[in-house]
């Protein structure tokens, strides 16, 4: 069987080694490369097979029909640019063409590869911008309310989200240490002004949320990965069977769970699932649903969905190569 060729750029943090790991195993994809400036030359196992870094600069990028880059925000646009120059697809895993990005790249045609709302947009697309971990939580628990208008006009929805270590990023810093996160549990980013939320503002309003403010507070979890999302929504009035909706909006997804009780990290930790449960609030004098939402942030929130992305872009099985 012919395999496919594909490159990942940043193949040495937290996303880009999930990514390769994830390749190595895919039915019908083979590594053309992988580059990591800092340990250019070094030999990593990667699966069955080694592979040596390559810096970025001397990456073969036209051995590759897709090319994934999962380097960092801000300085991804570049190498987005030389692949495409070479006739290669990209799956661009950074912030730069999400919506929402507040400079001139952002403003490159990139469907947002959100994949079980704008799966129709991604075949044909040069570049697919794949979303944040925190926004693949969020935007798949809130958009069938956003999409059906269930949700109170003018109201806000409330966030408070918790992410393991590894969403920090790959880089050595001293609040990530292990004596200091663990036997913790913190907030950050508090304000509302995480990088996430221009991006998660962007895509409700096109689902249909343009009256709505997200207010989140994202936290550190004293763990290696996942996500765990409680979402709190003022609605319109209360159906007989909430979940009912989220169970018809995502009817023969693959990778989406609507479940009867709240989910754990353990429901998720190493699948490409984004697993949910919907709860009424009792108590309340205004109609309100609590939306519970769990991801593996390296997986779904990050190389599953650039995977599942490149499986839609090239006409293959959008499953192949996925853990469920």
């Amino acid at each position: 069987m012919h395999k496919v060729p594909v490159g990942v750029l940043g193949a040495s943090g937290y996303a880009g080694r999930e990514l390769c790991g994830l390749i190595a195993r895919h039915p019908g994809l083979e590594l053309a490369f992988a580059s990591a400036n800092e340990q250019r030359g070094q030999r990593v196992r990667i699966g069955a097979s080694e592979v040596t870094y390559v810096a970025t600069e001397d990456a073969p990028l036209n051995s590759a029909e897709v090319v994934f880059t999962a380097l960092p925000h801000g300085t991804s646009a570049k190498w987005v640019g030389s692949a495409r120059a070479t006739g290669a697809r990209v799956v661009d895993l950074s912030s730069d063409f999400r919506p929402g990005a507040t400079t001139a790249i952002g403003e490159t045609e990139a469907p947002y590869g959100l994949t079980e709302l704008m799966r129709a947009k991604i075949p044909g697309a040069e570049i697919v911008a794949n979303p944040g971990c925190y926004p693949t939580a969020i935007l798949l628990a809130i958009a069938p309310l956003l999409k059906e208008g269930w949700v109170v006009p003018g109201a806000t929805i409330n966030v408070s989200a918790a992410s393991g270590v590894t969403g920090a990023g790959y880089s050595a810093r001293p609040d990530m240490q292990f004596a200091e996160v663990a036997e913790d549990f913190r907030a950050y980013a508090v304000g509302n002004e995480h990088r996430h939320i221009a991006e998660m503002q962007a895509v409700a309003k096109e689902l249909g949320g343009r009256e709505n403010d997200i207010l989140f507070t994202p936290h550190l979890l004293p763990v290696a990965r996942g996500i765990l999302a409680t979402i709190t929504v003022p609605v319109k009035e209360y159906a007989d069977d909430p979940s009912a909706l989220w169970r018809d909006c995502y009817d023969g997804e693959p990778f989406i769970e609507v479940a009867d009780q709240p989910p754990s990290l353990r429901d998720v930790v190493r699948r490409n699932v984004v697993r949910m449960s919907v709860s009424k609030a009792a108590n309340m004098r205004q109609p309100t649903l609590i939306i519970i939402s769990a991801i593996d942030n390296l997986v779904k929130g990050a190389a599953g969905q650039a995977l599942q992305n490149a499986n839609v872009l090239l006409g293959l099985n959008e499953q192949a190569g996925l853990p469920v």
